[in-house]
């Protein structure tokens, strides 16, 4: 699939400001790790959990299998194990049209400063 757009909408957020924002429901945070990893060290307290490999299907707003509890016009932030996965897939949803889109590096970036985990 081809997209028309260049990535606009990468930003920069401090992690504990991403917390706060995701806590008061002003973004939503996608954890883009396969499911081995979740099981073994859980993920970040709300946050959706879409594979890299199916972000194309689950969050395309022009998929017919997007997840409903993303908009383009909120802020997501994204973060893996250590932030590359996470910044292919916020070069990607970019490309899709979200509006404000970052990368929070790793799990443990968001645990650091006092993020919750919940295991899964």
């Amino acid at each position: 699939m081809t997209f028309s757009r260049r990535p606009t909408g990468l930003g920069t957020i401090s992690t504990s400001e991403a917390i706060k924002q995701a806590e008061a429901g002003e973004m939503s945070v996608i954890d883009v790790r396969d499911l081995m990893e979740l099981r073994m060290s859980g993920k970040a307290k709300g946050a959706l959990h879409i594979p890299l490999m199916m972000l194309m299907t689950k969050a395309d707003p022009r998929s017919p299998e997007c997840d409903p509890a993303l908009k383009t016009d909120k802020p997501v932030g994204i973060y893996c194990a250590t932030g590359a996965r996470s910044q292919m897939a916020a070069q990607m949803l970019s490309q899709m049209g979200y509006q404000t889109v970052y990368n929070l590096g790793g799990l443990m970036n968001w645990a650091q400063v006092g993020g919750k985990i919940e295991r899964i």
